[in-house]
């Protein structure tokens, strides 16, 4: 028996304008999407730091399935990051799958968001 979560949530956009010749500004913005959680999966990665450091890096391994709109099919360069359980994580990959885009994420985003 397979078992699918449903995922319900934001999907965060990066992108950019030329505020003066030379100078770019990010512009972040965030759709909501609907859909599905089909994998589930952490790593806890242990750096080689001298000091040793105590808390590793989680990197998740999930995969989500939206239901994709017309914004999300012209803007997959631009897609950046996926909020899931309150924290902003990094998309890795982009699969395009008609009438669903396969969102899969890594590590917790780090940069700004919307």
């Amino acid at each position: 028996m397979k078992l699918v979560m449903r995922f319900s949530g934001t999907v965060g956009y990066v992108s950019q304008t030329e505020d003066r010749p030379g100078v770019f500004v990010e512009h972040f913005t965030e759709r909501t999407y609907f859909g599905d959680v089909f994998r589930a999966s952490r790593r806890l990665d242990e750096p080689s730091q001298v000091p040793p450091v105590v808390n590793g890096n989680i990197t998740l391994n999930n995969s989500f399935a939206i239901v994709a709109d017309e914004h999300a099919y012209g803007n997959i360069n631009s897609m950046r990051y996926v909020m899931y359980n309150g924290i902003p994580w990094k998309i890795t990959n982009v699969e395009v799958r008609r009438p669903r885009l396969i969102l899969t994420i890594g590590g917790q985003w780090d940069g700004n968001t919307a």
